[in-house]
């Protein structure tokens, strides 16, 4: 993703960041000091060597006890600042640790609580990456602040005043130097910026096109697209190449004009300076000092084009997250009641929903009534409004109008948690952790006992695959269970709805994936899990759907058919009818 300059929320960002510096407050403020400390020695020291050549050029032995006391206090005010330093880098190392921790919580823990929504209009891979940056930003900037952008300022002002304590003229012509030096690398790094943008808007599509491509390796073989993609891939790159090349010219000017402002100060302040002493107004320890002062100058001054550059790119990195931590929940809790002993009477009364990105009507002024322990099939044509259902049930998203409610509970006052503590859920894909069988089955109740584990896989006809595994219920599954199987990773979500064992559970057509002889095992498996249960089964193969006590036919967000099978089934011209003999057939005319 390309950075964005033109708008950078410093102080979004910089709020965010001290609720997480606030709790290493100490280690924060050490740093500052010490930094402060051993920067203002690089300057002092200097000014003792200036004594040093003073009493030396008298050229009298009588001196040497003086120029020894000198040498000792420069050996202590060394050692003083080497053990500053060190101090200082160990207090850094564990400030920078711990705020970077906290943010990577920070950024999760508000992250993973936002609604579905989110989720499906983001990468998973891009947040991952956004909360690492997000991280890291705050990581660069300290290591510049401690590094250079203090020491900077620091040694900038302590020289000016160590100068001008001398010799005022050479401060000021040091002083002008520094404004003009550093407004001049301002101005031309806040022109590059937009070359910056550039050149990172054709990283991110090389990085698309690369994994566009390598993502598809096996169409490219299928369909021999090796030259097409190769040449496609080539072009993009080619692209990249050429901002990449303009934007680093840009920064080998910017290094020139400094590299020329480094030789004319140097020739005018020692020309004033030889002009000078040849007056008699400055001493040759003076010049030696001149000089020190003004090498450490510009070792400092050479690093500000890069700390103007870390503050822009950190800033733009870490304000991504830092926008999504100022974005509030869609969907928030408004706890008035905690729903306990519940039954699983499920009634939607006068729901109207919207889908908020066409503003299309999916149900319109929809009712249901789902008596506690009845067995229900909702069904209809792809885009009926059955999983927008579900959805609403669980408050995935939240209604504009109408009421939802669970045993008289309505589910917008009572908590999320609370809500689909009550609800197991199987999807129609189901999607596990990279984490150990065990641990994925386990995850429908946290608490379950390893026996309780090995019951609920047995039930879902899980221990079939799981006994063939080498390591057994601690065989990893692979990133979102691709290890697996689809019919596999569908038995574990049943296991682990099994042991949830919720008053209400919802299938999403939980056998779609399942081969003739798994899906008998698993239907055997679900009549047992059904029993006492409020169900709901969204259901697309009419097949699996026979012993319902009831089946809901919607389209276009409403009711058109209600009944058991064989009396909707045997209906003249009934919508019901109509899916059934499609299925059944298995011809379109």
């Amino acid at each position: 993703m390309e950075k964005d300059y033109s708008n950078l929320h410093i102080r979004l960002v910089l709020k965010y960041f001290w609720r997480e510096i606030r709790h290493f407050k100490v280690s924060f403020i050490c740093v500052l000091v010490f930094t402060i400390l051993f920067s203002a020695l690089d300057i002092y020291i200097p000014l003792q060597f200036l004594k040093l050549w003073d009493v030396l050029s008298a050229n009298d032995f009588t001196v040497v006890p003086i120029a020894k006391s000198i040498i000792i206090l420069i050996l202590i005010l060394g050692l003083f600042g080497w053990v500053l330093r060190r101090v200082s880098g160990f207090c850094l190392s564990y400030f920078e640790a711990g705020v970077m921790a906290g943010l990577r919580e920070q950024a999760f823990s508000y992250m993973i609580g936002h609604p579905y929504s989110f989720f499906a209009n983001n990468f998973v891979g891009s947040l991952t990456q956004k909360i690492n940056k997000y991280a890291r930003a705050f990581e660069r900037l300290t290591d510049r602040m401690a590094a250079d952008s203090l020491p900077l300022l620091v040694r900038s002002i302590g020289m000016f005043i160590a100068v001008y304590s001398l010799i005022p003229k050479y401060a000021y012509i040091l002083g002008i130097f520094c404004l003009v030096f550093l407004l001049t690398s301002l101005i031309y790094i806040r022109y590059k910026i937009k070359y910056d943008v550039i050149a990172a808007l054709a990283d991110t599509r090389t990085t698309g096109v690369l994994a566009d491509a390598i993502g598809n390796h096996s169409s490219i073989q299928i369909f021999t697209g090796y030259l097409h993609e190769k040449n496609r891939t080539n072009e993009t790159i080619q692209k990249q190449r050429k901002a990449t090349v303009f934007n680093w010219y840009l920064w080998e000017g910017l290094n020139g004009i400094q590299g020329f402002y480094s030789v004319i100060i140097g020739f005018i302040i020692f020309w004033v300076a030889i002009n000078d002493w040849g007056l008699g107004l400055v001493t040759l320890p003076f010049m030696v000092l001149l000089q020190s002062y003004l090498v450490r100058l510009m070792d400092n001054l050479w690093s500000f084009g890069g700390i103007v550059r870390t503050f822009y790119d950190s800033f733009a990195d870490a304000q991504e997250i830092a926008l999504i931590l100022n974005t509030p929940y869609e969907i928030i809790d408004k706890i008035e009641k905690v729903a306990q002993n519940i039954k699983g009477e499920v009634v939607f009364s006068n729901v109207t929903y919207f889908y908020k990105n066409n503003n299309n009507k999916v149900l319109d002024n929809f009712s249901l009534t789902i008596p506690s322990g009845q067995k229900v099939a909702i069904v209809g044509s792809s885009g009926a409004g059955k999983t927008t259902l579900v959805r609403l049930l669980m408050r995935i998203f939240d209604i504009p109008s109408g009421k939802i409610m669970i045993d008289g509970f309505d589910i917008s006052k009572i908590s999320q948690k609370n809500l689909r503590e009550q609800i197991s859920f199987v999807p129609q894909d189901p999607v596990l952790f990279h984490r150990t069988l065990m641990e994925n089955i386990r995850y429908g109740r946290r608490d379950a006992t390893d026996e309780e584990v090995f019951k609920a896989a047995t039930l879902a006809h899980c221990d079939e695959f799981i006994d063939s595994l080498p390591l057994r219920y601690e065989t990893y599954v692979g990133e979102r269970g691709i290890k697996l199987s689809g019919g596999e990773r569908q038995r574990v979500a049943i296991a682990r709805a099994i042991i949830k064992n919720a008053p209400i559970l919802v299938l999403d057509e939980a056998t779609s994936s399942l081969d003739s002889h798994s899906e008998h095992l698993i239907q055997d498996a679900l009549t047992k899990l059904i029993q006492g249960k409020t169900t709901i089964v969204i259901a697309h193969r009419l097949s699996t759907i026979r012993q319902m006590d009831r089946i809901i036919v919607l389209e276009k967000g409403k009711i058109v058919e209600e009944g058991i099978h064989e009396e909707l089934a045997n209906k003249k011209d009934g919508f019901y009818k109509k899916l059934w003999d499609l299925q059944a057939g298995g011809f379109l005319n």
